[in-house]
């Protein structure tokens, strides 16, 4: 018995041993291991929270719910974390005077991390943005193929890649192009000159957009009259198509067939022409 009792005395010395860290910061073996318990029960507890929640989801959402979830699980370890050193006697004051400094800094250095990181929860929850979507964002077209929890990764028409940070959906307009569907109504504008037969002109600006595979026949394609110009009838002809993210090539196409449509019927495209006089001192 007194063996046991030396053994148990032993034990019991050893992991109420001490460690100063700092000023005012004392932590002992046992408050360790009481840390350690608690972080894997907690650690338990959430993976079993999760997989109840995503039990009934869909594997899309699945993925998407994992990438939330993952990050404000850190949040919670940190919680218990701080909670737990309090409960068994450790100076959290202290901890945080300790580390001030280098919080700050840390903190000032991730700033722009952490708003990527809070933007991309945002996109996730409220699924602005979906993979498979066309955005256009400062300016750039790009189709998005991975939507991570800090960046967004998109293709352009060219298959160069595009990374965006996911902040800037929160300062910069975003469009998306096929929230509402895969169609969108394209223009090409095209100026004629004074004088033009205005009804042969928009019998040929809908020839060439009929003729073109890639447009749509429902809703048909129309011609708009929509300004008088300074040296030209300004017509916009608006079509519809299934994919915008190659919108360029159709496009390009309807405007060779109605220069060749207007050389046909003799239909002229002005250009911009000034009169220069001259005035000498006699």
């Amino acid at each position: 018995m007194d063996k046991i009792k030396d053994i148990f005395q032993s034990v019991g010395d050893f992991v109420n041993n001490s460690f100063h860290l700092g000023k005012g910061i004392e932590i002992s073996i046992l408050d360790l291991i009481i840390l350690i318990v608690v972080l894997s029960v907690a650690r338990m507890l959430l993976g079993a929270v999760r997989r109840l929640m995503t039990s009934r989801m869909p594997d899309e959402d699945k993925k998407k719910f994992k990438v939330v979830f993952s990050f404000g699980k850190w949040v919670v370890y940190v919680i218990i974390f701080l909670v737990t050193l309090h409960s068994v006697g450790v100076n959290v004051t202290g901890v945080f005077a300790a580390s001030a400094a280098l919080l700050i800094g840390i903190g000032l250095a991730l700033q722009t991390l952490f708003q990527d990181i809070i933007s991309g929860i945002f996109i996730l929850v409220d699924q602005s943005v979906h993979v498979g979507d066309i955005i256009e964002l400062e300016g750039k077209v790009g189709r998005v193929e991975e939507i991570k929890l800090r960046t967004t990764r998109a293709v352009t028409i060219d298959n160069k890649v595009l990374v965006i940070p996911n902040h800037l959906y929160l300062t910069n307009s975003l469009y998306n192009w096929t929230q509402n569907g895969t169609l969108t109504r394209e223009r090409v504008t095209v100026g004629v000159a004074y004088g033009s037969d205005v009804e042969l002109v928009k019998k040929l600006l809908l020839q060439a957009a009929n003729e073109n595979i890639k447009v749509l026949k429902d809703p048909p394609p129309l011609v708009l009259f929509s300004d008088f110009g300074d040296s030209a009838l300004l017509f916009t002809l608006v079509f519809t198509l299934n994919d915008s993210f190659q919108a360029v090539v159709p496009k390009s196409e309807i405007r060779f067939e109605i220069e060749r449509l207007f050389k046909e019927n003799n239909v002229k495209i002005p250009f911009p022409q000034r009169d220069v006089h001259l005035f000498t001192n006699t």
